[in-house]
């Protein structure tokens, strides 16, 4: 995604957020649990994303799935993820419901795939005390 293409969907997208009003936490989906990591996934709908959008700080990580498309990305769901921790042990093996995955995850080092019609992306990163971590893993049609 090009700077420009990214500074117009992270302008629609804030624009949503301050338009809209407060959502009820019912609109998120709901919180589930695999080894020690809290994580939720969706954001299909308008409600739903915002609702995940609102709950990102409450998240050390957010993981975000979209196509490069034209005139602007498109999201995507059914995403298979995978999160190691540093020594290579599996902690999180999920298919994203939607274009948002919201993990817990203790502060430390990571590695995740993702897996979109059989095309893989990997992201290195390290999760901060108090700190957010936000990946956008993005295709090509």
């Amino acid at each position: 995604m090009n700077a420009n293409t990214r500074i117009s969907f992270t302008l629609a997208v804030t624009g949503m957020l301050a338009a809209a009003p407060a959502l009820s936490k019912s609109a998120l989906p709901p919180l589930q649990t695999q080894g020690g990591v809290a994580y939720l996934s969706g954001g299909i709908g308008s409600d739903e994303s915002l609702a995940i959008r609102q709950a990102e700080p409450k998240f050390p990580l957010t993981l975000e799935f979209v196509q490069k498309a034209k005139p602007r990305p498109e999201y995507l769901a059914d995403v298979a993820v995978t999160i190691t921790d540093h020594h290579g042990h599996t902690i999180l093996n999920t298919l994203a419901e939607g274009p948002f995955l919201l993990a817990r995850l203790a502060p430390g080092a990571y590695t995740v795939v993702a897996e979109q019609s059989g095309l893989k992306k990997t992201e290195h990163l390290e999760i901060a005390p108090r700190k957010t971590e936000r990946v956008v893993f993005e295709w090509a049609p």
